[in-house]
């Protein structure tokens, strides 16, 4: 849950195309993989002078968190997400994120929906 006091950036739906898993055919094949991204932000100071210093260049977090999710593979989403909270986490202006990866082609023996992993962490 977002603190008190901070405003909200939604960066939904990035797709990259990876090869974290524990199965060997995970590693070779690759799979795709969607990345959510909410920041916790005080937007005040960039609305108040309409600079995009102040606030998150999206464009630039959006290709960021791609190349994150697109490098070394890793076993588990857990290690992905951590890695892309981190990520966020670094913006001077972000205060708080959270992160959640999606890995809808799992490879899981029964039908299901989607299977994600969410991460939310606050700077101190």
């Amino acid at each position: 849950m977002i603190p008190e006091g901070l405003d909200r950036i939604d960066l939904r739906g990035i797709e990259v195309f990876a090869h974290h898993g524990v199965l060997p055919e995970e590693r070779r094949d690759g799979q795709p993989f969607v990345v959510d991204v909410a920041l916790g932000i005080d937007l005040a100071p960039a609305a108040s002078t309409d600079d995009l210093a102040l606030t998150v260049d999206y464009g630039t977090l959006a290709q960021q968190v791609h190349d994150a999710v697109a490098g070394d593979p890793v076993d588990l989403i857990e290690t992905v997400t951590d890695r892309v909270v981190g990520l966020c986490l670094a913006v001077p202006s972000v205060r708080w994120a959270s992160v959640t990866v999606h890995k809808p082609r799992a490879p899981i023996a029964v039908t299901f929906a989607d299977v994600s992993v969410t991460i939310e962490r606050s700077k101190q």
